[in-house]
């Protein structure tokens, strides 16, 4: 029970609470009973939370061992709500219902080069299906909530294609994952905006620059977080706009 909830209890369980204690039993017991209820009620929305995103987070297995990698990684975003464009083709996106045609399956031959997982629920065990993408050169992961440090860890087999990547607004990334992407040497452009983990943007920018010295760094001004003084404060420090 938290402190001040107990503390509630009691204070209206002692002598001195007006009416004495067994005026106050039926508010102690509502107060209690409806304490207990919202916990058990939250612990039930987090596990079916969970379990869906374990869901949404399987392989099509299946469908890679009959059309190959490529078929079934864009299946895999498309059914996230993501998007997937294959070389020489149009973007294929599901419709506000979450619907998608199912023509893509003619492009078994056609390698996917860009995927937009913006704000999916992709998680760890999800990049399992990006990863045999071997011609894949643009990934977008914006805004994903499940994106973290051991998401980034497991990037290095793209790093012969990757060339853009977008991280930006990832909740649970920070310099330790950043860390990770010094594999992805064939990087061109890095999104890493607006990442709450990450404690000193303006500096972990400069190292992620020496890091991949042939790649554009997108996102915090290289004093964001530095100490100076207010005469060298910078007075525009909005993070630039992709191209």
């Amino acid at each position: 029970m938290p402190l001040r909830l107990a503390a509630l209890v009691r204070a209206l369980s002692g002598a001195g609470a007006p009416g004495g204690a067994k005026a106050w039993r039926p508010l102690l017991q509502l107060l209690t009973e409806h304490f207990y209820d919202v916990e058990a009620l939250r612990e039930r929305w987090l596990q079916k939370r969970l379990r869906k995103v374990h869901q949404e987070n399987r392989c099509f297995t299946s469908l890679e061992e009959r059309y190959g990698p490529d078929i079934a990684g864009a299946a895999f975003v498309l059914k996230q709500g993501g998007a997937v464009k294959f070389q020489d083709q149009e973007w294929i996106r599901p419709n506000k219902h979450g619907r998608f045609s199912l023509e893509f399956l003619k492009f078994q031959n056609v390698p996917v080069e860009a995927v937009d997982a913006s704000g999916c629920a992709i998680n760890y065990h999800g990049l399992r299906s990006l990863l045999p993408l071997k011609e894949l050169r643009s990934l977008w992961l914006r805004h994903c909530p499940h994106v973290d440090d051991w998401c980034l860890s497991r990037l290095h087999p793209l790093a012969g294609s990757l060339q853009e990547l977008s991280l930006a607004g990832c909740p649970h990334i920070s310099e330790r994952g950043l860390a990770c992407l010094h594999h992805l040497q064939s990087l061109c452009w890095l999104d890493i905006s607006d990442l709450p983990a990450v404690s000193n943007p303006g500096l972990t920018r400069i190292l992620v620059e020496e890091m991949l010295p042939s790649c554009q760094v997108l996102g915090a001004d290289w004093t964001q977080g530095l100490r100076l003084g207010p005469e060298q404060q910078p007075r525009d420090t909005a993070s630039p706009s992709p191209a």
